[in-house]
């Protein structure tokens, strides 16, 4: 299993967008406060569609509570400044993926405390500021999934 941490999202849609990302991978999510939205938001809901009941989320009110809810995981950060590219990564088991808001990624004091080899970055061509978030938090997730054979996916039978 799989941890999405989301820090300080502020998009409402794009949490949505995750929550059914993650009830479909079987990865959990962490959304660490303070939300830009309520979590009783319409266009949270919208965006999850009807799979909230389907995902597991919960809310913490800093990153170090999160991740010591999470036993201290093997920890991600995902930033447009990163110099590893994200398929470069080994992903296990119980990893955890952290993501900045959408408005300015991750702060300065929190990458200083993942690991260079750990902080990672999409490609993208010269001049692109940033990826959609819930877009960014895809191609991690399935990336990671694949690594570890998709464990826990329906296989259709030949």
């Amino acid at each position: 299993m799989l941890h999405v941490i989301l820090f300080q999202p502020e998009i409402p849609a794009n949490t949505g967008n995750v929550i059914r990302l993650c009830a479909n991978s079987g990865a959990d999510l962490h959304l660490v406060r303070p939300l830009g939205f309520a979590m009783d938001d319409a266009r949270l809901r919208r965006a999850g569609l009807d799979y909230h009941e389907y995902a597991s989320v919960a809310v913490h009110d800093d990153l170090a509570a999160c991740l010591a809810v999470l036993g201290a995981p093997r920890l991600f950060a995902f930033s447009t400044r990163s110099r590893v590219r994200y398929s470069d990564a080994r992903f296990r088991a119980g990893d955890a993926l952290l993501f900045g808001c959408e408005s300015a990624g991750l702060p300065d004091e929190v990458l200083e405390v993942v690991p260079a080899a750990a902080r990672l970055r999409l490609p993208m061509r010269p001049d692109s500021r940033s990826l959609n978030l819930s877009n960014s938090v895809a191609i991690a997730v399935y990336e990671a999934w694949r690594q570890l054979d998709f464990s826990g996916a329906v296989t259709i039978p030949a």
